[in-house]
């Protein structure tokens, strides 16, 4: 049995549902989740279809080939389709703190994600032993202001050699560049603290004690050129009070950033984020 998940926006129009189901139903295939969402300020059409076919009688190519000649061309649709066979693959960028890469790993060696992690990049060595204790490729490439245009060039060689499909910043902390972002638009996912702008530098979680906050969160989203300004993809925040220490405050945030993390992963290995207009349409 072959399984497909599509993915579709266009301008809204009558007949867009039954026009895909039918196709469907004509193609052998039998559907098996399905769900929709119009924008009505911009009037878009959103869909997520997921689809099981005999595998013998199935070639994706050819489906391919006749969805975007009977439906897409009709209805001028932007759409993807993938396949059950092919997961997607996800490469690893950190530095020196280990929350994230240790939470998704976790995850990962227990069949959670529904993915292959084929490398690990970091600018420093200190996490390799965690890379190893999972057996997974580990590659340092130091990052300085006067190395940064080198090292960019060999993380796209080894991006482009395993043929990753997309780059999770597993609290990476450089600054990803235009032309990386171009060769991955809405596929580089980076996690951080949501008291941006309030706080901003190197101890936001000190400055929000000064403060006095009372809640506390954590955001995932697609990196832009725009500084933490991509589409969101998941967020969550849990309250805080005068008798939590600057320590609580940190590893509360370091708790949120771990779980938004893995969800956003999930969500985007599993194909249910749609991204339109610097917004995310999210799939349940």
């Amino acid at each position: 049995m072959t399984k497909i998940t599509i993915l579709i926006h266009c301008k809204d129009k009558p007949n867009i549902i039954a026009s895909i189901t039918n196709f469907i139903a004509n193609k052998g295939g039998n559907i098996v989740y399905i769900d929709q969402y119009v924008d009505r300020e911009q009037d878009i059409f959103f869909m997520r279809l997921e689809s099981e076919f005999e595998a013998e009688a199935f070639v994706t190519t050819e489906f391919k080939a006749c969805f975007k000649s009977e439906l897409a061309e009709t209805f001028n649709m932007k759409w993807r389709i993938y396949s059950s066979e092919k997961k997607p693959k996800m490469a690893l960028f950190i530095s020196k703190y280990d929350h994230c890469l240790y939470d998704l790993l976790g995850r990962y060696n227990s069949g959670e994600l529904n993915l292959e992690i084929p490398f690990i990049i970091s600018n420093h060595r200190d996490l390799e032993h965690i890379a190893k204790n999972f057996n997974i490729p580990f590659y340092h490439i130091p990052v300085t202001k006067d190395t940064k245009k080198e090292a960019e060039n060999r993380q796209l060689e080894l991006l482009e050699a395993h043929k990753v499909d997309f780059i999770v910043l597993a609290r990476y902390m450089q600054i990803i560049s235009d032309g990386m972002i171009s060769k991955y638009p809405n596929k580089i996912i980076n996690i951080h603290h949501s008291f941006l702008p309030a706080f901003v530098g190197a101890k936001p979680y000190h400055s929000a004690y000064k403060r006095g906050v009372k809640i506390i969160g954590a955001t995932s989203h697609y990196v832009t050129e725009e500084l933490d300004a991509g589409p969101i993809i998941e967020q969550d925040v849990t309250r805080v009070t005068h008798t939590h220490a600057i320590s609580d405050l940190i590893a509360k945030g370091r708790d949120l950033e771990k779980v938004v993390l893995a969800n956003a992963v999930k969500l985007h290995a599993n194909r249910k984020v749609m991204v339109y207009n610097n917004k995310t349409v999210i799939f349940t």
